[in-house]
This record gives C-alpha cells, sequence and structure tokens, in this order.
C-alpha cells in the first residue's frame, strides 16, 4: 500500500506500509519495563491501538537497553487519564500523559494529525510548530515525526515491527534521514538540527547528505529556539555517555557556534589547541564515569566548555588593572549572561560554574590559613578536579596540581610542617625563589596583628 500524505510539517511524504513479523526482528518483551507492557496491554485491552515508538524500538532493534519508553495510541489523552489512576497530563506545546510506575514515567502520545480542520490546536509562528493538538491516524503521525529510524512502531497485539518511511532500512545502513524537506522541517524546529548531530554520534549513525545540507543556512535560527530547550539538548548531547564524541560532531557540523558561540571563538585562536584538549578530555573523563555508574554534574562540564571565553577576559581585566577577585566575579557573570542567551543554564549550576573558575587563582597560595580553608571548600574537589584538567596549559599548572594531589594525601600536622617550609605550591604569578627553587615566603607583618587588637580599626577582607 502507498499513498501520499499531506503533512504540515513537510511536503507529500510517500507513505509504504512494511510489517515486520516477530521472528523477523529482535525485539524480545523481555527487554521493554514492565511499566510499558502494562499500559501496552490495558490499553488494547480497552479496544484502542498500542504502539511502541521511537528511539527504544531504534535502540531495541540495534541490540540496546532503552531507559525510557514511549506509547503512541489512537486512545485521546482524556481516554488514558480514565485507564490508568496513576496518569498526569501535561504540556501545552504536545498534550501528553504521563502514566507514573513509582520512578518510572511511560509518556503516551495520540496519533499526531496532518491537516487541521479547525477542531484541533495547531498554531504555526514564521513556520515554527508552536503548539500542535491535532489528532490522526498511525500513517499520519509517522510522517510527522523526525527521522525516518525513530517512525518505528512496535504492535503489542502481534509483536510485530511496523515501518511505514523505510526506516528500517536506514537502520540498518545506520543513515539518520529526515522525513520530508529538511529546510522545511529545520524551519518547524532547529533543534532537529542538535537532535541529528546527537544521535549520530550516539548512534555511530551517518547523517544523510541532504539531512546536513542545511546546516550552515539554517544554524541561525538555533537563536530562536527557547535556551531553555538547548540546555536539555546539551544535557542529553554531553551527559549521556557520548559527549566527547557529541561535542567532536558538534563542532565539525558548523552548530558549535551558533549554540556556544563563545566557546567556538576560543577554539579558533592560536592558543585553542590547549582549551580544545581541555574540553575533550572532560567529556572523555564524563562519559567514563557515566558508563561506570558515577553521578556527574552539568556545571562541571559547562565550567569547561566556557573556560577559555573567561580566563582570556579575566587575564585581559587584571592587564588593566582591576582586582583580581574583582576580575574572577566581573567576567564570571558577564561570560555567564552572554552564554545565557544561547542556552539557559539555571542558576544552581551557574552559582557552582563560577566557583569553580574564581578557585583557580587561589590554588596558587602558600599561607598555612588560606591552604587549609580552601581545602575545607564545599567545592574545593570540584575545583581541583578543574585544576587538574588545565594540566595542558603549561608545567606551572601541572605542578601545582601534583603539590595539591600530595597536599591531601598528607595528615593535618605534616601539612602544616611542610606549609611552615614553603613545600606546598607553587604560586604560576612571579614570586622570588632561591636558587634550589624553593619560594622565599615574605615574613609575617606585625603592624597587621596590631590592628586586629584595636576594636576600632576594621580588618581588611582577605
Amino acid at each position: 500500500m502507498t499513498e501520499a500524505v499531506p503533512n504540515a510539517a513537510s511536503a507529500a511524504v510517500s507513505v509504504s506500509l512494511r510489517i515486520i513479523p516477530r521472528e523477523q526482528h529482535t525485539i524480545s518483551r523481555k527487554n521493554i519495563s514492565a511499566g510499558a507492557l502494562r499500559v501496552l496491554y490495558r490499553l488494547n485491552e480497552a479496544g484502542f491501538s498500542a504502539f511502541l515508538v521511537g528511539g527504544a524500538v531504534r535502540d531495541l532493534l540495534l541490540g540496546g537497553r532503552p531507559k525510557d519508553f514511549d506509547v503512541a495510541t489512537n486512545a485521546t489523552p482524556e481516554d488514558v487519564k480514565r485507564l490508568f489512576r496513576n496518569c498526569r497530563l501535561i504540556g501545552r506545546r504536545f498534550r501528553l500523559a504521563h502514566v507514573v510506575f513509582g520512578n518510572e514515567i511511560v509518556e503516551v502520545a495520540t496519533f499526531r494529525g496532518s491537516s487541521d480542520d479547525g477542531s484541533g490546536d495547531r498554531h504555526v509562528v514564521d513556520g515554527r510548530i508552536v503548539r500542535d493538538n491535532v489528532y490522526g491516524t498511525i500513517e499520519e503521525d509517522a510522517v510527522r515525526r523526525d527521522f525516518t529510524v525513530n517512525a518505528l512502531y512496535y504492535d503489542i497485539a502481534d509483536f510485530s515491527v511496523r515501518d511505514y518511511v523505510g526506516g528500517y532500512e536506514d537502520l540498518q545502513r545506520r543513515e539518520l534521514r529526515l522525513i520530508g524537506d529538511p529546510v522545511q522541517r529545520y524551519r518547524e524546529d532547529p533543534v532537529r538540527m542538535l537532535r541529528a548531530v546527537r544521535l549520530a554520534a550516539k548512534l555511530d549513525f551517518r547523517i544523510a547528505d541532504d539531512a546536513r545540507a542545511p546546516f550552515d543556512e539554517l544554524g541561525e535560527l538555533l537563536l530562536q529556539a527557547p535556551p531553555a530547550r538547548l540546555f536539555d539538548e546539551s544535557l542529553k548531547m554531553f551527559m549521556a555517555g557520548s559527549g566527547l564524541k557529541s561535542f567532536r560532531a558538534l563542532d565539525a557540523s558548523g552548530l558549535l557556534a551558533d549554540v556556544y558561540p563563545l566557546t567556538a571563538r576560543a577554539l579558533a585562536i592560536r592558543s585553542g589547541g590547549t582549551f580544545r584538549a581541555m574540553i575533550e578530555q572532560g567529556m572523555a573523563n564524563t562519559d567514563a564515569r557515566v558508563v561506570e555508574g558515577k553521578p556527574v554534574t552539568p556545571a562541571f562540564l559547562f565550567a569547561i566548555l566556557l573556560w577559555g571565553p573567561v580566563r582570556a577576559q579575566v587575564e585581559k581585566e587584571i592587564a588593566r588593572g582591576t582586582d583580581m577577585n574583582l576580575a574572577w566575579i566581573r567576567i564570571g557573570h558577564l561570560v555567564m549572561n552572554e552564554q545565557s542567551k544561547h542556552v539557559a543554564i539555571p542558576r544552581r549550576f551557574a552559582i557552582v560554574i563560577q566557583e569553580i573558575w574564581s578557585l583557580q587563582p587561589r590554588f596558587e597560595q602558600t599561607q598555612k590559613k588560606r591552604v587549609f580553608r580552601l581545602l575545607a571548600h564545599p567545592r574545593f574537589r570540584a575545583a581541583y578536579d578543574f585544576l587538574l584538567l588545565r594540566a595542558g596549559e603549561g608545567t606551572e599548572i601541572a605542578a601545582i596540581g601534583e603539590r595539591w594531589t600530595r597536599a591531601q594525601g598528607a595528615s593535618h600536622d605534616e601539612l602544616a610542617a611542610q606549609l611552615n617550609t614553603a613545600a606546598v605550591p607553587v604560586a604560576v604569578a612571579p614570586v622570588a625563589a632561591d636558587e634550589s627553587g624553593a619560594v622565599a615566603t615574605a615574613p609575617k607583618k606585625r603592624p597587621r596583628r596590631r590592628r586586629k587588637r584595636t576594636a576600632a580599626t576594621p580588618t581588611s577582607a582577605e
């Protein structure tokens, strides 16, 4: 059966149903979550069509173990709500039903329609779909999806896989191809360009030539995307175990400059090689932690991505005579504000990022009181890990990192004794040193101690 289905998102898309029976594909119900199976079975028993769809089907066919399972059905969100007491309806742009089973949320979407007869709820601004709650058939739903490999449906009624747009063949070829006209699909939702890069990196797929070609022309449309969505997409890109490949693919695609312009400019200068190595090492470390099931935080990765711009501007500020601490605070705010125009980094992460940055010069200090204060700082570990990543900036930074590593392994009394003999981190800034290379520590200033004993004279802030 072949028919042309009119689509608001793409001009006449050829639809040809191919059914892959159970014995010809590798999907097993053992690899589908219990919650998803309960939703599928109950919808089916109630007389509705029910399909596992999207990334879960794609990943199961590739031999993976999906974490999230989405269901597509001809039941409306209100129908789903009536069937499941543990259901809540969400979304304005796309009305969805979330069925909650403990820590698992199964997302249920009604088949999306192509044409609106006025009874639905669709709103388009400058070619972008900003709200879309028009329901239709499974064929219409298939052509409304973004990539062919994401338009595969697993039918709980007979355990077959349904393919309407050639996604099964593209999956076997490991090719990422858009459904419909790429330019029009990207204009509808520019974030699809980032999704193409992310999925290609994650799955080790190639982006089809016609899907890759519009990036140069349409990349600037990402400026119109909600910064909060770009933050969410960045998390999927960099914190799901394929961050290094995603960063390289994003840079190679030319889209890095549209999402992280400050980073792209810093990489383009002559010293950008050191910055690039730092980013890639940070991404590789994060990927390893994800694979090992260890916790990761967006703050650390964003601190790395924006380190080049912030460091360069702080150095200029200090050269102009600005106090070092004030320079870090001022430039940190400026860089975060500028980046937030593109990617909305939540304040709880922005605070941590700026603390990681501002603690870097404090690793250069040698006074015992300040060293112990830094060791007790709540962000010390993150800032220390960041310092180790900076080792490629020069031998001085590498030496500081090594000495702080030793400092953490020493007892309190041992470290205190080392500090008394100036055996702890050497400052990067010019400091007098004797012929053996030991730093000459300045004598304690007695007048300062006398001022502390005078109640009327305020002490200076460190």
